[in-house]
């Protein structure tokens, strides 16, 4: 019995190896190519040849094929003119040429190995038109002989006319035609309005014809959607943060990351107990962008809103268009983008085996028996999910995680006790022969291609090859932590590359932070397009301290007012303002403009929190807590989570943390609020983390040279001449206290006091009477002036002072500060 079932079993894996193999999908995509050529040519001869064939093809059906007696006109012969008469006359008629491009659509499919739901959106629309066209035509043409709308067409109208009458089905063949029409097209009726309407008419009727006016996913998005986008997406749970496509998992073989309960999906038996879940990655339709016109770019342009006199005489225009100062301009290509296919992805069953074996031994040396063990295989790391025996409790499988990596010889071990929504028990364990997970495969992603999404960021791919894409705007902000050369900056970078995949320049405005001057100089070519600055700035890219205090504080200003506008226009966030700006119900001559979102990315935050503590923070903590109504987006990177840098101020306004390798379990609890970042392998292995949710992902891997020919597409494309203006920000001091000190009033003790406060973090006074044996009246006036001066915070009663300054290169920074100010 067993032997009849392993000999099913290696001829189902054989089939499967035949269905997988490359070549069987490319000759099934010839075969449709063929097919289509071949059902081009029976059609077009049938147009003159039915006629004299159709008798012959009626008397003797199917049977004419092998009657080498029967002559027929068809340009394909007895084969050619059975198919052809039986689509037109039993089938749909005239409108059977749909099925040509049917053929060639799924020819595509095959070769490509990808979109499949694609084409089923494709067939669907493409036999609800061939049903209405073979309605229409045989309603049209009934009394010509010529079967113009086929069986399909006559017997249906014949069933509707028995209900409606023969004018009944007219009508009802026009409504079908005009809901086609505006589900296709949806054609604008704010058009049809009327000029002769009073203004407050005009209000009136607008208000009525917004509340009944249909959107598909085009409409909604056309200010902020990229030309290259699907519309078939659906998220695989409804976890916060865990944006994952439906197409894409399915399509890349993944079930993993729900155990593999889909028929679709490829199951093997390995051994007695290991049931493996292959998730071999595939790549999507591959998105054909434009080359950019080549053009005289010499005369930049700079975006105007309509004038006073034009605004109103263009109100009937239609929406107001916010791309149009650069109507020309073209996402770059994916093709500048590398897609690392050479690297193959090879499972080493030996391995799975040897690993399985291994941790069933460990788990039984300590008396711990399991039913099942599944291994999902993923870019980086293999989860192996086990199903422990009743009684077995699962703290005594998370204390042998030690164990279990002794004994696999393997790095970055760590387990997931238990799986949320699974109730199994994973343990994760590095494989060998590790993938790259390239961009370019991501940007294809129909969920990063989501119209709903307004700042999709390609994060990577899940331990199931499954697509992560998160948008910016629902995080709302991001922090980024993970030990030098552990892929933070490439991080970085895959964030940008996604903003500027998606992104028109009308639409969205970079503001970049780099202290260590090295990491983002590369995006100050485009800075006429993407990027913004302050006026009279003379370098886009910010590295120098005192600027950043300035750019962090006029973003306040910019919030601020931002706020002020959404306040006159009555509405709640950024999205509602721009729609109700683009639809011209907002006047630019009060101040109302379309309002870009606004991206800071700072690349190394613990040295701006070194060199500048509070006068960073709390810009920092106000744009977090307050900037995301208005389109203000946050994303911080540092390479020491430390308490000290990721304050709880911080912490409290960043939902949406990623964290690389760290070098220790009390780094991993800073960053992420538990352990586990130390236990990855590094080179862009990370945990991604919304709310409760925590994910383990291979991130997206671009290289220098493809970020550098990105921006060299975009930077010879038309610009607006400048950067985006940051409000001016002029420091004001008149209210401090510390304006009424000079360096004179300071006590000969002071910097003595000052450094010993810092270095031990501790303001109390009498740490200072007793450490510089001063009198408590003497210490009492220096913690007076290390308050005024910020760097002690105020008197809490007996407790000792909040020290705000954290390291001696800071306190430097504040006494230079002080004495060049008095």
């Amino acid at each position: 019995m067993s032997r009849s079932k392993s000999k099913k079993k290696a001829a189902a894996s054989s089939w499967l190896e035949i269905f997988q193999d490359e070549r069987f999908s490319k000759i099934a995509g010839m075969l449709s190519f063929m097919t289509s050529l071949y059902l081009f040519l029976s059609f077009l001869s049938y147009l003159s040849s039915w006629k004299t064939d159709q008798d012959k093809v009626i008397q003797l059906s199917w049977t004419i094929l092998f009657k080498s007696t029967a002559e027929v006109s068809n340009w394909l012969g007895r084969l050619g003119a059975l198919s052809s008469h039986f689509f037109f006359y039993y089938g749909f008629g005239i409108a059977s040429f749909l099925f040509i491009p049917l053929f060639i659509h799924l020819g595509f499919r095959f070769i490509k190995k990808s979109g499949w739901l694609s084409f089923l959106r494709f067939s669907t629309h493409s036999m609800l038109i061939m049903a209405l066209l073979s309605m229409i035509l045989d309603f049209c043409f009934s009394n010509q002989a010529f079967p113009f709308g086929g069986a399909f067409g006559g017997r249906t109208n014949a069933i509707m006319a028995t209900y409606v009458g023969e004018i009944g089905l007219g009508v009802a063949l026009i409504f079908i035609i005009m809901t086609m029409v505006i589900w296709f097209f949806n054609p604008n009726f704010q058009r049809l309005q009327l000029q002769t309407f009073g203004s407050a008419d005009t209000d009136a009727f607008l208000d009525w014809s917004k509340a009944f006016k249909w959107q598909n996913d085009q409409s909604d998005n056309t200010a902020h959607t990229s030309p290259f986008q699907s519309n078939a997406t659906s998220t695989m749970d409804g976890r916060p943060g865990l944006e994952v496509d439906f197409g894409d998992y399915a399509e890349s073989g993944g079930l993993a990351a729900t155990i593999g309960f889909k028929p679709d999906e490829i199951i093997s038996d390995f051994g007695p107990d290991l049931e493996i879940i292959e998730n071999i990655p595939v790549l999507h339709d591959p998105i054909t962008t434009k080359e950019p016109e080549q053009s005289d770019f010499s005369a930049p342009i700079q975006s105007v809103l309509p004038d006073e006199d034009s605004w109103e005489s263009e109100f009937a225009s239609g929406p107001y268009d916010h791309r149009a100062d650069l109507s020309g301009y073209q996402i770059p290509g994916l093709e500048l983008l590398n897609d690392y296919s050479d690297q193959k992805f090879e499972i080493d069953r030996g391995e799975l085996e040897a690993n399985k074996n291994q941790i069933i031994a460990t788990l039984q040396n300590y008396k711990i028996e399991i039913q099942k063990i599944k291994a999902t295989i993923g870019p980086t790391v293999t989860l192996y999910e086990i199903v422990p025996a009743p009684g077995v409790r699962i703290s005594r499988i998370k204390s042998l995680e030690d164990d279990i990596a002794l004994s696999l010889s393997a790095q970055g071990i760590r387990i997931i006790a238990p799986i949320p929504g699974r109730g199994t028990i994973g343990i994760e364990v590095a494989n060998k022969n590790k993938q790259t997970v390239a961009l370019k495969d991501l940007l294809k992603s129909e969920r990063f291609n989501d119209p709903k999404m307004e700042l999709p960021i390609a994060l990577g791919k899940n331990i199931s090859n499954e697509v992560v894409v998160a948008d910016l705007t629902k995080m709302p902000h991001l922090l980024i932590a993970g030990a030098t050369g552990q892929g933070k900056s490439v991080g970085i970078n895959t964030i940008l590359m996604s903003i500027l995949y998606r992104k028109h320049p009308s639409e969205v405005k970079l503001v970049l932070i780099d202290p260590k001057k090295v990491e983002l100089p590369i995006y100050s070519e485009i800075k006429n397009h993407f990027l913004a600055q302050l006026p009279n700035q003379d370098e886009v890219i910010i590295t120098d301290t005192s600027k950043v205090i300035y750019t962090l504080n006029s973003l306040c200003i910019e919030m601020d007012q931002r706020y002020e506008l959404l306040k006159a226009a009555r509405v709640r966030n950024i999205l509602e303002y721009n729609d109700k700006f683009t639809n011209r119900r907002l006047n630019p001559e009060k101040g109302h403009k379309f309002l870009p979102y606004i991206v800071l990315i700072i690349d190394e935050f613990a040295d701006l929190i070194m060199t500048a503590g509070k006068e960073v923070e709390m810009p920092i903590g106000r744009l977090a807590q307050l900037a995301r109504a208005v389109g203000i987006h946050l994303i911080i990177a540092t390479q020491r989570p430390s308490v000290k840098i990721i304050t709880g101020l911080i912490k409290a306004n960043f939902p949406g943390r990623i964290a690389f390798k760290v070098s220790s379990n009390i780094d991993s609890r800073t960053i992420l609020d538990c352990g586990g970042a130390e236990r990855l392998i590094g080179r862009g292995d990370m945990l991604y983390s919304v709310g409760s949710d925590m994910i383990r992902l291979q991130c997206a891997f671009v290289d220098t040279p493809e970020v550098e020919k990105v921006i060299k597409q975009i930077s010879t494309q038309r610009s607006y001449g400048s950067p985006y203006l940051l409000p001016e920000y002029k420091g004001d001091d008149s209210g401090n206290e510390e304006s009424s000190l000079s360096s004179e009033d300071l006590d000969d003790m002071f910097e003595e006091a000052a450094r010993l406060v810092v270095s031990s973090q501790h303001g109390s006074t009498s740490m200072i009477q007793r450490r510089l044996k001063l009198g408590y009246n003497r210490a009492g006036r220096i913690m007076d002036q290390l308050e005024s001066i910020g760097i002690v915070g105020s008197g809490e009663g007996s407790k000792p002072r909040e020290v705000l300054v954290f390291n001696e290169a800071e306190l430097e920074h504040y006494l230079g500060k002080f004495k060049k100010r008095t």
